[in-house]
């Protein structure tokens, strides 16, 4: 893997949290990593932060100028049900995003039930037309450069999230990325999809995410990114800006991991600069600080923490000196440094079909 930089922070990849649970029964401590440093990016072009008639965050897909809110949603793990369990607090998850004005949810075959329980939802409302949906694909084929694998999870995804059309796909994780980006660009020829991208969760990728954006060949890159780990800034944002490229964020509230540090803990008086009623307010804001983020994708299978991420929308958005202050105050917080170190999602535990499978991986091994 590459030396991205001395201040690269390490995060459990997918493979280690498989291998983690299967080899434990319990996720386990992520590997100790420097702390990323302080340092703010450097202010690029890039299509600015606009207020809607609603006066809602918006920020444009710089390939086509259209305007996306900037606070969409996540779903892995947490849109992970075991089918016949409940499910209707997700329900209540989608209708709050949609209410207070979100329009992006971001999905994956990978991510065990969610694909349907999105397009369940989002089709019972009547709003499945109205959403940006944000989807990938992961997949090889029978031999090299073979589609039908692609073919059937995109029939498969348009099965689950009802939809004839995707507006964007992403190549998850970079799985079979030489093979797959092209047959997206097919497939975006043929109207299938809208847009394409590429995404990773771990900086040790960041370097192969930006040689992609510097193709010139995709519409979205999706990155890790966060108040804790700023790796983003080295080379993937700066290239997406440079090249015109969105980024959706993902990992913006480290897994929980961010609250779990602050628990208990007031917010700073100068929050109320930026309109950050909430912690979660507080870490979304600090990302959409930065103009080349599109739109960061924090994930909850609790509505009214749905309702505080989606809050992140409306208010001032911190300037760079703001931004520094913020990272400063954090860092000032004991157990900040220490976020690489913690497992994901402390004390929550999310009994999908993943964990299901895991727990029967363990058995049998």
């Amino acid at each position: 893997m590459p030396d991205l930089s001395t201040t690269r922070a390490v995060s459990l990849g997918r493979r280690e949290f498989i291998r983690a649970a299967a080899g434990t029964g319990a996720l386990l401590a992520i590997p100790a990593s420097s702390v990323p440093g302080a340092r703010i990016a450097r202010a690029q072009q890039s299509a600015p932060s606009q207020a809607g008639s609603n006066g809602l965050a918006m920020r444009a897909i710089p390939r086509t100028g259209e305007m996306i809110p900037a606070v969409g949603l996540g779903t892995f793990m947490t849109f992970d049900i075991v089918p016949g369990q409940p499910r209707t607090h997700l329900r209540d998850v989608i209708r709050t995003y949609w209410e207070a004005g979100a329009r992006v949810i971001d999905t994956s075959p990978l991510y065990g039930t969610a694909e349907s329980t999105v397009g369940d939802f989002v089709t019972s409302l009547g709003i499945n037309d109205q959403i940006f949906v944000a989807n990938k694909i992961w997949s090889t084929g029978e031999f090299l450069a073979d589609e039908s694998h692609a073919r059937r999870s995109l029939e498969q995804s348009q099965n689950r999230l009802w939809r004839e059309r995707i507006d964007l796909l992403q190549c998850h994780s970079l799985v079979n990325v030489d093979a797959v980006v092209p047959t997206l660009r097919a497939w975006k020829k043929e109207g299938r999809i809208k847009y394409l991208g590429v995404t990773h969760h771990d900086n040790a990728y960041h370097d192969v995410l930006a040689s992609w954006v510097e193709r010139d060949v995709l519409d979205f890159v999706q990155v890790n990114y966060s108040i804790y780990n700023r790796g983003a800034e080295q080379r993937v944002l700066r290239a997406a800006a440079d090249r015109g490229i969105a980024v959706l964020v993902n990992m913006p509230l480290e897994k929980a991991r961010l609250h779990k540090v602050v628990e208990g803990l007031p917010l700073p008086d100068f929050a109320a600069d930026i309109g950050a009623t909430t912690w979660s307010q507080f870490f979304l804001k600090w990302i959409l600080g930065n103009p080349n983020v599109t739109c960061v994708l924090p994930s909850t299978s609790n509505p009214q923490h749905a309702a505080e991420n989606a809050g992140a929308l409306r208010g001032p958005l911190p300037d760079q000196d703001m931004r520094a202050r913020m990272v400063r105050h954090m860092e000032s917080i004991p157990g900040f440094h220490g976020i690489g170190e913690m497992p994901w999602y402390p004390d929550k535990r999310y009994a999908g079909v993943i964990n299901r499978s895991l727990a029967d991986t363990r058995a049998r091994a």
